[in-house]
Parts: C-alpha cells; sequence; structure tokens
C-alpha cells in the first residue's frame, strides 16, 4: 500500500501491479486470472478485484452493500472451503488489511485501500467488507439506527461511489474534458446530470460528463448547459457581461459548441436526463 502511495496513481493496469518487488523477488499485486490474490508462501489474501462491467451490463458478481451498510464480496464459485475464499477468511480472522481493485474500464482498475473483511457469511456465499476503521466497529447483520445507516450510506459514497464514478467517467471521456477538451486529469472531475440524491442521479457513465473544474462548477450552477442534441448554451447574462479573458475563452465562446462524447454508445450521456437537466437550466 505505501508501494502505491509512493507512486500517486489513479488507475492501475495489470502490468503496472506486475513491477512490484518484495525482497528483491516479483511479486505481483493481482491476480492475471482470478479475484482473489493469495502470493505462494503468504496464507492469507493480498488483494481482491472487481472486474469492469459496460454500462448497462450485468456484472459476473453482485457486490452491493447490505442493510447493515456494509459492502458484501462474492466468494469464488460455491465452495466455502475453495482455496481462495480461504485465504480471504485468514485475512477475516487475523485482521489484515486487503487492497481492493475496482475495474473501471477495460484493462484499468481503481485501487481502493485498506479494506477489511468482518465478516463471513457462507449461507450467501460472501464476505463482508468495512471501507474504514470506523466500519470495522459494525457487526455484520446487526439492526443499525438511523443515525448509523447515513453514517454508513455516506462513507460508501466517498470511499467507494464517488470515486468509482469519477474515475470511469474520465476513462469513458479519455481523460478530456467534454467542453474545452483540456486534459489535465488533476483539474478534471466527473459531473452528474441529474444531481447525486435526486431520482435518476446515479453514479453510472450515462449520468455523468467529463469537465474541468471551471465548467463543472458552471455547470453545477446553471450558468452554462447542455442541450439533449449535446450543444452547449450559456445564460445571457453571462454572455453580455464584459470581463477579462477567461469569462470571454471559458465561458462565453463555449455557446454553441457541440461537445465531445465517448466512442461506445452505452457512455453517452443519457438524451431523458439531458432534457431533465437542461429544462432546469431553462428555468
Amino acid at each position: 500500500m505505501s508501494w502505491l502511495d509512493q507512486r500517486r496513481v489513479d488507475l492501475v493496469t495489470q502490468t503496472f501491479l506486475a513491477s512490484f518487488e518484495y525482497d528483491g523477488h516479483s511479486l505481483p499485486l493481482m491476480d492475471r486470472q482470478r479475484g482473489i490474490r493469495k502470493p505462494a508462501g503468504m496464507e492469507a489474501a493480498l488483494s481482491i478485484r472487481t472486474v469492469f462491467t459496460e454500462p448497462g451490463g450485468t456484472p459476473p458478481y453482485a457486490d452491493a452493500a447490505g442493510p447493515d451498510g456494509l459492502i458484501r464480496y462474492k466468494y469464488r464459485g460455491n465452495d466455502p472451503l475453495h482455496p481462495e475464499n480461504k485465504a480471504l477468511r485468514r485475512a477475516y480472522l487475523d485482521g489484515l488489511p486487503l487492497i481492493w481493485f475496482v475495474g473501471i474500464a477495460p484493462a484499468q482498475y481503481k485501487p481502493v485501500y485498506p479494506v477489511w473483511i468482518v465478516g463471513d457469511e457462507p449461507e450467501q456465499l460472501q464476505f463482508a467488507i468495512a471501507l474504514d476503521q470506523g466500519q470495522r466497529l459494525i457487526k455484520p447483520g446487526e439492526d443499525i439506527g438511523a443515525d448509523t445507516k447515513r453514517y454508513m450510506e455516506r462513507l460508501n459514497q466517498v470511499r467507494l461511489h464517488q470515486p468509482m464514478f469519477r474515475a470511469r467517467v474520465l476513462a469513458a471521456y479519455d481523460s478530456h474534458c467534454a467542453l474545452c477538451r483540456l486534459g489535465h486529469v488533476e483539474l478534471l472531475d466527473a459531473a452528474h446530470i441529474i444531481p447525486d440524491g435526486r431520482p435518476h442521479g446515479d453514479p453510472v457513465v450515462p449520468n455523468g460528463l467529463a469537465m474541468c473544474k471551471i465548467h463543472h462548477a458552471a455547470y453545477d450552477r446553471n450558468i452554462l448547459g447542455v442541450r439533449p442534441d449535446l450543444v452547449v448554451d450559456v445564460q445571457q447574462d453571462i454572455l453580455d457581461e464584459i470581463d477579462g479573458p477567461m469569462l470571454r475563452h471559458g465561458l462565453q465562446e463555449m455557446k454553441g459548441l457541440r461537445i465531445t462524447v465517448p466512442s461506445s454508445r452505452r457512455s453517452r450521456p443519457d438524451r431523458m436526463r439531458l432534457e431533465e437537466r437542461y429544462e432546469e437550466f431553462r428555468r
């Protein structure tokens, strides 16, 4: 985990993860074939992986939050005693942290770490995962109060769903702003078409637009909008205003521009969401 920290990488590939060495020996952090990585000579698992699923597709394993707010990670196969499941169980019994590699595009993964196994549910063929130390205090399956549930949901958003949404949207847009084509990842955001928490505001790629920070802020505040035909509109008072070059080039000259969208049709912005949001901009 320190090795990943030092490299400050947002996304990783299997080739990159295969370059890790420990004590002079190669020790890939991800298994090329399996979802659970247990290096030879270790009893406990080192990492887990969730494969990428195209927008609208069905993932092979349904990793999701339970009623207690904890994320579930499915067993390998149907045998609780499969060696990979036993390796995760050993990490659980020993309280060892894991790295979770979540697929956000073909052959690209977002590392989430540290995470911990905090429960083993063989009847459902799954483990319960905590995303931080606070979640480790939750007993899997227990009835949690409304305040604790809100805390768990918020933490899942901050630690998992929001980073995954950003990573998937930026990958779909080839890490460029859909409006101005700025390609500096550190200056890019994933803008929600329908805001998070509202109906149709799901953190999925068709509800996202890759935008630089200034265009994201302008979009969130309805200074600029995107029509259902993918053409940018700008509020009239902004067009009439006289200011410096950022206003002129960054906002005023965006009017009438057609945004760039992903090549994959499944990743392109959803027209119905665009219509709903553009009506809000017009109002």
